[in-house]
């Protein structure tokens, strides 16, 4: 079947969904294979469950008059995704719905819903939904953006090269964001140079289609990186930029000033850490380009409220927890922990579990931040798993977050100040669990 019968086909049951367990009466169920799994398997049970259609790939899945057969699914999928995206262009009137898409090493989930925050006030806005953000994901993300669409931020995340210029010839933005490019999947990238590579298809489409880059200005690779694109809106802490800021004070609650770019100067944040002084910034450089008012950008990011264990702050009986375990590579953990140490307290103590996917590189990372830590005065430290285990320190050391909770139960902390970080498949918010 031809892209575009499949695209009649949506528009009738422009819902769209992968796994069954999920699935909504007159979904279009695609049945994606994987490494451990096979949809076209379901594709009987996702129709019993009400599913309009199911999009297979093998003939023996297939039911006459319920099931559409292609070549291959994912590619279907991909390819249904650019047909939708391709009709919010040239629209009456020569309007065209901006495309943003963020991508980056860290700060790009959060930067992500503060910039749709700022422009949901001003504008219909369609965005990623939770970490949605991979080969799946954003062709899913843009299969849920509606007609009455203004604006949509779509966030990429990537682990090799080619990835994020794939991602690109089906979500076709015509503005990005590079939050940075640091040591993050390295297993994947090869090295710091191979990260701003791949991180860097991004700008590479825009400055092969005429697009515009918000830049942080601040960091000289992205400054060297985004060179030849059209469009540069730049913004930082230095006088070079569209759109200036500083730390007011990051106790535990991030606040900002907004020297350049903004008549309300101070934005009193929900976010914990001066590291998300970037990811403010870009919010506010965002939201003055496409001339959103200067209240409701100040409103919008006052009002948002991390979520899903990025940068949380958290009340635990008379412990105040920072909770920022959704994911870590050295970057991440390195300013985590420095802002940690700077912060008001004396009964600090460190809940950190290893850092996944960095390669070779594994070992000596895990022992520059046991270095770090080294430097500041802790009440405990708590080394949990992964490459932790594999390098000698002087601190508790523990198999998984299970044990750490356990160890952390029997203390019966009084007053403490705990940061609990680490890579996703290190799963550390199970410390909290009841």
């Amino acid at each position: 079947m031809q892209t575009a019968e499949l695209y009649a086909i949506y528009k009738q049951y422009p819902s769209v969904q992968t796994d069954t367990r999920k699935l909504k009466p007159g979904d279009l169920f695609f049945a994606l294979k994987g490494t451990n799994f096979n949809g076209n398997a379901f594709a009987r049970q996702a129709l019993d469950a009400g599913a309009a259609y199911a999009v297979i790939d093998e003939k023996e899945a297939e039911i006459p008059g319920r099931t559409i057969l292609v070549e291959d699914v994912l590619e279907a999928l991909q390819n249904l995704a650019r047909y939708h995206r391709e009709q919010f262009t040239n629209l009456p009137g020569g309007r065209q719905v901006p495309f943003i898409a963020i991508t980056g090493s860290n700060g790009k989930t959060t930067t992500k819903e503060l910039i749709h925050a700022v422009l949901s006030t001003s504008y219909k806005t369609y965005t990623t939904e939770g970490n949605l953000n991979n080969h799946i994901g954003i062709p899913l993300t843009l299969l849920k953006i509606r007609e009455d669409a203004e604006m949509a931020v779509i966030e990429m995340g990537a682990n090799h090269q080619q990835e994020i210029a794939g991602y690109c010839t089906y979500a076709q933005p015509t503005h990005g964001l590079i939050t940075n490019a640091g040591k993050a999947h390295l297993e994947g990238f090869g090295s710091l140079e191979g990260v701003r590579k791949g991180k860097g298809e991004l700008y590479d489409y825009l400055r092969e289609h005429n697009g515009t880059a918000f830049v942080m200005w601040d960091y000289d690779y992205l400054q060297e990186m985004s060179k030849g694109i059209s469009g540069i809106i730049k913004y930082g802490t230095t006088g070079e930029a569209h759109v200036i800021g500083k730390v007011l004070k990051s106790d535990p609650l991030l606040e900002v000033e907004i020297v350049q770019g903004l008549d309300d100067k101070t934005i009193a944040t929900r976010l914990v850490g001066e590291y998300n002084l970037p990811n403010v910034l870009a919010a506010v450089t965002v939201g003055q380009f496409f001339e959103v008012p200067d209240a409701k950008i100040r409103a919008a990011i006052e009002q948002y409220t991390p979520s899903n264990s990025r940068s949380q702050l958290l009340q635990r009986g008379s412990n105040q927890v920072i909770l920022d375990a959704y994911n870590a590579n050295p970057g991440s953990m390195k300013v985590a922990i420095e802002n940690f140490a700077r912060l008001q307290g004396d009964n600090k103590i460190l809940v950190l579990g290893a850092m996944a996917e960095l390669g070779q590189e594994s070992i000596a990372e895990h022992q520059s931040i046991i270095d770090l830590i080294g430097r500041y005065t802790w009440k405990q430290v708590l080394l949990v798993g992964g490459d932790f285990l594999q390098v000698a320190h002087p601190y508790l050391q523990f198999e998984n977050a299970l044990q750490a909770k356990a160890w952390l139960q029997q203390q019966s902390l009084e007053n403490a100040h705990l940061l609990i970080k680490g890579s996703r498949s290190m799963q550390m918010e199970k410390v909290l669990e009841s």
